[in-house]
């Protein structure tokens, strides 16, 4: 009998921001394809974000954010994976973030970026696509 590892994601909300409706239904979405998922709840800072992704051996960091504070939030993420030394993780974005943002966001490291209407589909395969076995 072959058994292979599930993909292991968190799913985070950073900063002040409190609608967690969207992060919660993908979530489920992932987690009816077969994911683990730990979610940390409302309010988290990067450093905590960071600090639970490695102990939880995670394959990806899933963010959203409704708050505006993208430009902050996410950048300070990516860099404290680096100061860790963490490259085998892919972080992902949501929420509200201007599409004239999107490119500063993948510059620093975030792999992709899903906006509103996004299907929950769209985001498992990528995932799919591109975590390592």
């Amino acid at each position: 009998m072959t058994s292979s590892k599930k993909i292991r994601v968190l799913a985070a909300k950073p900063g002040l921001d409190g609608h967690d409706r969207g992060i919660k239904v993908v979530a489920c979405a992932l987690m009816d394809a077969g994911m683990e998922v730990i979610y940390t709840g409302l309010r988290q800072t990067p450093s905590q974000i960071v600090e639970a992704a490695v102990q939880e051996d995670v394959d990806v960091i899933a963010l959203s954010i409704l708050s505006g504070a993208h430009d902050y939030h996410f950048p300070k993420v990516m860099e404290l994976l680096r100061e860790k030394k963490v490259e085998d993780i892919i972080v992902l974005g949501g929420g509200i973030i201007p599409k004239e943002d999107i490119p500063g966001l993948k510059d620093c490291g975030i792999a992709e970026i899903f906006g509103p209407g996004t299907s929950t589909e769209d985001i498992v395969a990528y995932i799919r696509a591109h975590v390592r076995e």
